[in-house]
């Protein structure tokens, strides 16, 4: 069993949540790859594996978040080194796919950028990607080699159901996320609402209806991302305006780029709920967030991975 250290497996991380990769390694028993990044004078990315991979099965963790960039060229520059090093196998744990908003042509003259990241992650010689909660399930698509998605909504209903919160009412802040509202309110067994929003431009949204009752219920808005955090506050306003007792929100991935700390502060959002997909830095922690923690998810897909058994169960 890989919890009581096969040697075939190793795990390595980069920079961008090395909090989320080493409660992994934590869970599955193992002790962290260990690696270097660092950075020539002119900001190039050098990175340098400190020990033998030869013939090892190699799970690398590091989502692609803010700064998404910078987090790309580390993923790239170091799967190439762990090709380069013979490992057998090269599996990416993205808890936080980026780019993955840019999945289709919106508009005229438009790149489809998470393809462009599928096609750079598969070129630099990855073998599997794991990640959690895709903005856009079709990106799975984009690969042509394995793609397990795990789900954050278990997690979140889980601690929602420990709350024992009376007469709930699950939101979906637009009509593509009534699939993710669906399976939360199927493990609640509560009905569900929607708001009916236009996007006239990206980070800018505005409610235009509610679909569904509300008047005097608790609402749970649930989201994959929060960014700027415009659609979930005017969404969170617009419950109360049309008479919800209390507004609670959730997502897997908190982005909180911008003014979306201070619009959650100002809002009628009782609590925001997250998951530690994305490192928080210490101006996005409030009393009013509550952070929980993916890594037992991860930790058990990457064991299950590595011993060849079925990932789906992790679904339910």
């Amino acid at each position: 069993m890989a919890k009581y250290g096969d040697p075939s497996l190793k795990v390595f991380t980069l920079n961008s949540n090395k909090g989320l990769a080493h409660e992994i390694t934590e869970h599955i028993g193992v002790r962290m790859g260990e690696s270097s990044v660092t950075r020539f004078s002119d900001g190039e990315v050098q990175i340098n594996i400190e020990e033998s991979i030869r013939g090892c099965d190699v799970y690398l963790i590091q989502s692609t978040s803010a700064p998404a960039n910078e987090h790309i060229m580390e993923l790239l520059i170091m799967i190439d080194a762990l090709k380069r090093a013979s490992a057998r196998t090269i599996n990416l744990v993205m808890p936080y796919y980026g780019y993955a908003r840019q999945d289709r042509k919106a508009r005229s003259r438009e790149p489809i950028t998470a393809k462009l990241v599928a096609n750079l992650i598969e070129t630099a010689g990855a073998t599997r990607v794991v990640t959690l909660d895709l903005h856009a399930t079709q990106i799975q698509g984009f690969f042509d080699i394995p793609v397990d998605q795990l789900m954050g909504v278990p997690i979140l209903a889980d601690y929602f159901q420990t709350k024992q919160l009376d007469d709930i009412v699950i939101v979906s802040p637009d009509h593509g996320g009534v699939v993710r509202a669906r399976k939360m309110a199927d493990r609640l067994k509560a009905p569900i609402a929607i708001i009916d929003k236009r996007r006239p431009r990206p980070n800018v949204s505005e409610v235009m209806n509610i679909v569904g009752n509300i008047e005097g219920k608790t609402a749970i808005i649930i989201d994959d991302i929060i960014d700027t955090a415009g659609t979930i506050t005017l969404a969170a306003n617009a419950l109360v305006e049309h008479g919800a007792k209390e507004v609670y929100a959730c997502c897997t991935h908190p982005v909180l780029s911008g003014p979306a700390m201070e619009r959650i502060e100002n809002s009628k959002i009782k609590e925001l709920v997250v998951t530690n997909s994305i490192q928080l830095d210490e101006n996005k922690k409030s009393s009013k967030v509550t952070e929980l923690s993916v890594a037992a998810l991860m930790g058990e897909a990457i064991i299950r991975v590595h011993e060849n058994s079925s990932v789906s169960t992790l679904f339910d």
